[in-house]
């Protein structure tokens, strides 16, 4: 058993109870929809982030049915994003499965995203905190600002790790924080608590996108893409970053130029992959990782030791060592 499996295990019976929740909010008097949403839900992913909504209600206090709502409506509106997310990329796999647009159409699945976006401000409201309400309409700007701004910077080529960290704490880090938030306000905790425990996830999220992009640069079924696809897609992540930024290398200037194209043969995604990997970029990304997680300890290492905290340490070390 894993440590994350042993952190759901602690908390089975609020799991079992979020996802009642979530298949009661999609229910809908459309067989059609009723369809998709059943098959969707059987490949429903980790769900990292309303596990992190309800480990941060009991760091600062009791798991409540309104964190509960608060959870669903986090993990619907991520899930939303994804749906559209596969819409926009083309993406025809997500955890090794058909995604919808594959498997129906464009149209239906973008509705069926929107769907996704009004239950998700349905169980908002049910968390019955205003704080809530906003903190999920303000995740939503910072979703789709993220990806508006990781199109220009691809259109642009802005190779840099400023940008990089920029994008990725638009639309992966503020899910996170996120998450922390609306843990936090239905569990009525200090403001300054949660600001301390959101910065930690934040960092927290940084991680995961991080691990999560340098899968690209391996081989792996498991993890449902193939080697290369954020390249192909005009997405330079930090491994490459890392490796463009020194300039001492004989292939630099090769490397750069090829870099900059709009459209990327699978010769020369390949080589970039190599390029990145010779130059030590993974190992740079691993490091930046550790960096990021003795950050994040220190922000939660005066509070007292508990199940709670213990679960957060343990999902950073998770993270940085998951294998999909």
């Amino acid at each position: 058993m894993t440590k994350f499996d042993e952190i759901k295990e602690s908390i089975s019976p609020e799991l079992s109870r979020l996802n009642e929740i979530i298949s009661s909010s999609l229910n809908s008097n459309s067989d059609l929809l009723n369809e998709i949403v059943a098959t969707y839900l059987k490949t429903k992913g980790k769900q990292i982030r309303p596990i992190i909504v309800i480990l941060s209600a009991k760091f600062f206090s009791n798991i409540n049915e309104e964190t509960l709502h608060a959870a669903a409506s986090i993990e619907l509106l991520h899930n939303a994003s994804l749906i559209h997310d596969d819409v926009v990329d083309e993406t025809k796999k997500r955890r090794g499965n058909p995604t919808i647009n594959s498997v129906w159409d464009n149209h239906i699945a973008v509705l069926v995203g929107d769907f996704f976006v009004s239950n998700a401000l349905s169980c908002a409201i049910a968390a019955g905190d205003m704080r809530v309400i906003s903190t999920v309409s303000k995740l939503g700007k910072e979703l789709s600002t993220g990806e508006l701004d990781q199109i220009d910077i691809a259109k642009h080529h802005s190779i840099t790790e400023d940008n990089y960290y920029h994008i990725i704490g638009k639309k992966t880090a503020s899910l996170f924080r996120s998450c922390v938030q609306v843990g936090g306000y239905t569990a009525k905790a200090p403001q300054q608590d949660i600001d301390n425990l959101a910065r930690f996830v934040e960092l927290l999220g940084l991680c995961f996108q991080i691990k999560d992009d340098i899968f690209d640069y391996f081989s792996d079924a498991e993890v449902g893409k193939p080697t290369g696809n954020d390249l192909r897609e005009g997405k330079v992540t930090l491994p490459l970053i890392y490796a463009l930024s020194k300039k001492e290398s004989p292939l630099h200037e090769e490397m750069k130029s090829i870099v900059m194209q709009d459209v990327l043969t699978n010769a020369e995604i390949e080589r970039l992959i190599e390029f990145a990997k010779n130059e030590g970029g993974i190992e740079y990304a691993y490091s930046s990782m550790e960096r990021l997680k003795d950050e994040a300890c220190k922000l939660i290492s005066h509070y007292p030791d508990s199940d709670a905290k213990k679960a957060f340490i343990n999902l950073f070390d998770f993270i940085i060592k998951r294998h999909n």
